[in-house]
């Protein structure tokens, strides 16, 4: 039986006033089997914060739409959406009498392949099963702090500089952007694309254990109404997209019965 390909997008607000996270999934306008997911998170002691994540996910659908996949490599087109989404958010700077910055996670779905660039703290995970294959790491003072091994993990959930960014998109030097790949691909591998909101309540074995067992709408939702109950009122945005794949069903003669709505606002869902 075929790869099925089964998406989700959803977002929250969390206990902020403003949405400053942005979200996108969407097919290449000609290429049949790919797609591009992107979360970027505008910075919350920014103004401008949604101004600036808004400039990366329109940078994406403009450069995706004219990637062609036998020409330039993935990683060329994923580091172009990043630097120009910077230099125009620096740009902005002028016009908008704010001050943006934003983190970036792209990913991109082709036949056969993945592949992600990152900046900031927005993470991507790729499990295969409940199982974590790769994970994007921070670029942020406590994740250098674990590299060193002066903290671990754990420590650095509760760090009271845990939000502390090394490299952003609208800061004065070039952004940090670094890489990651999945090939081949299975009937079994999922990829989540997160912000901190979401991240910061979980274990990496929590967030597999959902993604294997659940559809993506339902793993978006479960997902996000735990990491509200665990943010006690001090949740940040909640910004969440996961491509899993899957190996064609035949349908039942009955449907079972549906759970009853979430409060996780679930933004867009397909197969």
């Amino acid at each position: 039986m075929p790869i099925k390909i089964e998406t989700c997008v959803a977002q929250h607000v969390g206990d902020r006033h403003e949405q400053q996270d942005r979200i996108a999934l969407f097919p290449h306008p000609r290429r049949r089997g790919m797609l591009m997911a992107v979360v970027a998170d505008g910075m919350g002691g920014h103004s401008g914060g949604a101004i600036a994540a808004e400039q990366v996910v329109h940078k994406a659908k403009e450069l995706f739409g004219d990637y062609a996949p036998n020409g330039d490599p993935a990683r060329n087109l994923l580091r172009s959406v990043i630097d120009e989404a910077h230099l125009m958010i620096k740009l902005s700077r002028f016009t908008s009498e704010q001050d943006p910055h934003t983190t970036a996670a792209v990913l991109m779905l082709q036949p056969g392949r993945i592949d992600w660039a990152y900046c900031g703290d927005t993470r991507i995970y790729h499990f295969r099963g409940d199982r974590l294959a790769a994970r994007s790491t921070d670029h942020s003072y406590v994740a250098e702090l674990v590299r060193r091994g002066k903290i671990n993990e754990h420590q650095a959930l509760h760090h009271p500089q845990r939000s502390v960014l090394m490299h952003c998109l609208g800061a004065d030097r070039q952004p940090r952007v670094d890489f990651g790949e999945a090939t081949p691909l299975g009937d079994d591998d999922t990829l989540l694309v997160c912000s901190d909101g979401l991240w910061g309540y979980f274990s990496d074995a929590e967030l597999g254990g959902v993604l294997a067992v659940y559809s993506p709408r339902e793993a978006a939702e479960i997902l996000i109404e735990r990491a509200r109950d665990r943010a006690a009122g001090q949740g940040d945005n909640v910004s969440i997209a996961i491509i899993k794949l899957t190996r064609e069903k035949a349908k039942p003669a009955v449907l079972p019965a549906l759970e009853p709505n979430r409060k996780a606002a679930v933004a867009h869902c397909r197969t």
